[in-house]
């Protein structure tokens, strides 16, 4: 190992050694935090939960985020099974980073804001591999200084909080105390040797201010509320270029050996404001309400236009040219309610608005077909995701002997809306030279055809029993009965029990059933993108939304909800007040999964799609279809110890998770594809991939923590399972490879100079760790040596300093 690595690697692991990691540092050492999610119980603690939950404290979330505030990436750093990799190159996804948990699809989890529903993204990822052909929640619109803990269900909760938590429930509680604040700054920069380019890079400049004050508003009321302001440079891991064997003409190896390509995060800027406030109303009820505001402006990467290409004019690029997106993000979320005590029920009814739009943009590119005079510069689209709710719940608790039970029931209505609208006319036109591409390069625009206005509403009871038969036996009991106005009724139920044996040792268990209904975007999404073909030549290609004519003449049909049975059996162990083990094992069927299709691509399908609907040179088609019945099968073990150490306080926490995805009942390719083309596959070895192998199997973190009244010093080691990548470039070329497990040391001192001035340094990744370099048939001709399946990204080591005033 060269010397400049050997040394912070050093000097990690003697901290390691001497102060010791966090991972889910406070995850698990909240124990005795009651917890809000999973059950209406008022007295539970994450241990005495029926059904496993992760507690995240505010400071566990501050410093895992601190290498670039995102939320998503602290939820990384500190959850066994969540995921959350960095995508370039990948359309949407370099701009909303979608996230897993237990492996299951980004769309499958329920994510909560202080209990309520948090609306999804406008934005279908349809670029990317982790995360393909959904619309998930952007965690990242979330600003991390708002947040006083969150508290993650991992099990099927459909039941207790409606469709889409198939995988689980993350509920973030926002930050409540009613006096004080805080001010804080931090700037990073990523440092490391980029080993297939021999050089030693310094990029990724990230600085980050943020501030938040509470007060109080009469007796028991407050009023929190803050601000974040993050600015991030770009980082490039782009290889030399050796030029495709077919581009090779005097102009293009002009460029030969140059970077021409981008891989690594783009350019980005956030600003955030938050707040949450209740007031009281006499003395049995509450006025409420919250809200999140997020306005981001990021850019993605694209592919490098040749200079001799059907793409470019010289007259415009003489270079050739690498288009640039623009991605203008708005994300907006507002609750406003009432809680309120009438005789033995607790009243809680609320209304809830959340809304993305996003704008989706292109510079630096052209659409050749319309000259040298075309414009560089566009507007490919627009879209807009909006959720209005209102919720009323009721809730007692009884006893009846020495049992005592606590019963909730509710009601919910929301209205869903889609919405999407036309590229400027320059994006999608077909220009007079008819022998050059149409439309912007890099994803031609919306047409006024392929816009979409789709709404629904989805109306839904529900009740809930949380029981306790003495001091040993805890139930969960749930239904629900969800009606969506385009899908019909669902009626899905929850038990969930724990058995505690001793103090020492308590049996937990848990079965239910889910449903999720395909999303407004899946539904109506139409876009043009850029992709390869069989000889790794750019072409562009169509999503068609299952109701297009042209999807429907190759065999597309209406979809059908996502069903799931999960099922989960684990223990719990606290041994005094220094140890506590949990360990589940879980199971998740789920029927008609839905997924993208193969992109169905060649002359056939060009000449099919010209000649029955006068549509010229559609290279390449998908759409949305129900791909599968899956099966997901796991286990998730989390363990802490706690003592006293050189006069502070040391947590020991370990994790490891575990989880392998099948597919079973495979879609059959349609009589309309196959009498096209034999060789068309509907749903075959990429997408089948994107479900099962694309996410790391098994991801661990051995962390530790210690404290004094002065001194913070944590480090982490974390561990991420290898992944699988497969292509299918056409012609039965699917080239793929195993990238190899990672592992990422992070560490951070901080000192407090008095009760107001803290100054933390810290790194993640300070042995500079980087994903296997992919082989010769996926990297692109030397552009692309890494891949973006892996967890730990290819960005190598990044440097920090923060410093924070509390009042």
């Amino acid at each position: 190992m060269p010397l400049h690595r050997r040394v912070p690697l050093a000097a990690a692991i003697a901290l390691a050694l001497s102060c010791a990691p966090v991972l889910a540092q406070d995850a698990v050492a909240t124990l005795d935090q009651v917890i809000v999610t999973g059950t209406r119980a008022s007295d539970r603690t994450a241990l005495e939960s029926t059904s496993p939950i992760d507690v995240l404290d505010a400071e566990d979330i501050r410093r895992a985020g601190a290498v670039n505030g995102e939320l998503g990436s602290a939820l990384q750093a500190l959850l066994p099974s969540f995921n959350f990799p960095r995508q370039s190159n990948s359309g949407g996804a370099d701009h909303v980073r979608a996230a897993q948990l237990r492996g299951l699809a980004p769309d499958q989890v329920l994510v909560l804001v202080n209990g309520k529903r948090r609306h999804t993204s406008a934005l279908v990822s349809t670029g990317s591999k982790i995360g393909r052909g959904t619309t998930p929640v952007d965690f990242n619109a979330i600003p991390v200084s708002a947040i006083r803990r969150i508290e993650v269900l991992r099990d099927g909760a459909g039941a207790q909080y409606g469709s889409d938590a198939v995988a689980g429930v993350i509920n973030i509680i926002l930050d409540d105390r009613a006096e004080g604040g805080a001010i804080e700054a931090s700037y990073g920069l990523h440092h490391t040797e980029l080993a297939p380019i021999g050089r030693t890079l310094t990029d990724g400049q990230t600085a980050q201010l943020s501030a938040k004050v509470g007060t109080a508003l009469g007796e028991d009321g407050f009023l929190r509320l803050g601000v974040e302001f993050k600015e991030r440079s770009g980082t490039n891991r782009a290889g030399f270029d050796q030029v495709p064997p077919w581009d090779q003409t005097p102009a293009n190896l002009a460029v030969q050996g140059q970077r021409n390509y981008h891989m690594g995060d783009g350019d980005s800027r956030d600003i955030n404001a938050w707040f949450n406030a209740e007031a009281p109303l006499g003395e049995d009820a509450a006025f409420y309400a919250f809200g999140t505001y997020n306005q981001r402006d990021t850019e993605g990467a694209n592919y490098f236009r040749y200079p001799d290409s059907s793409a470019n004019w010289p007259e415009v690029y003489p270079d050739g040219f690498r288009p640039v997106s623009v991605g203008e993000n708005l994300d907006a979320g507002l609750v406003a309610g009432l809680r309120a005590h009438r005789g033995e029920w607790d009243l809680d009814a609320s209304v809830n608005h959340g809304r993305n739009e996003f704008t989706y943009r292109l510079r630096d590119s052209i659409n050749s077909s319309l000259g040298p005079s075309s414009p560089t510069s566009f507007r490919t689209g627009d879209y807009a995701f909006s959720q209005t709710l209102a919720n009323l719940d009721l809730s007692r608790g009884f006893a009846r002997g020495d049992h005592f039970h606590t019963l909730a029931l509710g009601a919910e209505y929301r209205v869903e809306r889609y919405d999407t609208g036309a590229g400027d006319p320059a994006s999608y036109a077909v220009g007079p030279y008819t022998d050059r591409p149409a439309g912007s390069q890099a994803g031609g625009g919306l047409t006024p055809q392929d816009e979409a206005n789709l709404d629904r509403s989805v109306a839904s009871v529900y009740a809930s029993l949380a029981s306790s038969f003495g001091e040993r036996l805890t139930t969960d009991l749930a239904v629900r009965y969800e009606d969506y106005e385009d899908f019909g009724g669902e009626l899905t139920g929850k038990l969930a029990a724990r058995y505690e044996f001793s103090p020492a040792f308590a049996l937990r268990g848990a079965v239910s059933n889910n449903f999720r209904a395909p999303s407004l975007a899946q539904v109506g999404f139409e876009s043009t993108s850029t992709g390869y073909n069989a000889a790794g030549q750019i072409v562009e290609g169509r999503l068609l939304s299952v109701n297009n004519p042209i999807a429907r003449a190759l065999g597309a049909t209406d979809l059908d909800p996502e069903k799931s049975v999960n099922l989960s059996l684990g223990f719990t162990s606290r041994i005094g007040e220094r140890f506590d083990l949990s360990f589940d094992l879980f199971q998740i069927r789920i029927d008609d999964r839905i997924a993208l299709s193969e992109a169905i691509t060649g002359q056939a399908l060009t000449d099919f799609v010209d000649a029955n609907f006068d549509v010229a040179r559609i290279q390449s088609a998908q759409f949305f279809v129900n791909a599968a019945d899956t099966r997901t099968r796991g286990a998730e073990l989390v363990g802490n110890w706690r003592d006293q150490l050189a006069g502070g306080h040391l947590l020991l926490t370990g994790t490891w998770s575990y989880a392998k995805t099948e597919l079973e009942n495979v879609v059959a390719t349609p009589a309309q594809l196959a009498a096209l083309d034999p060789g068309y596959i509907l749903f075959g070895v990429e997408e089948s991939n994107t479900i099962t192998d694309a996410a790391p199997r098994t991801r661990a973190q051995f962390s530790a923590n210690w404290n004094n009244d002065r001194w913070n010093l944590l480090a982490r080691l974390q561990r991420h399972g290898s992944a699988k990548r497969v292509f299918n470039f056409g012609g039965g070329f699917e080239p793929e490879q195993v990238y190899g497990a990672e592992f990422q040391l992070d560490a951070e001192v901080e000192y407090r100079f008095n009760r107001h001035w803290t100054l933390a340094l810290g790194g993640q990744n300070l042995t500079d760790a980087y994903p296997d370099l992919s082989n010769e048939d996926i990297y692109y001709f030397g552009n692309l040596p890494y891949d973006v399946l892996s967890p730990i990204g290819s960005n190598g080591a990044y440097y920090y300093t923060r410093i924070r005033y509390t009042f």
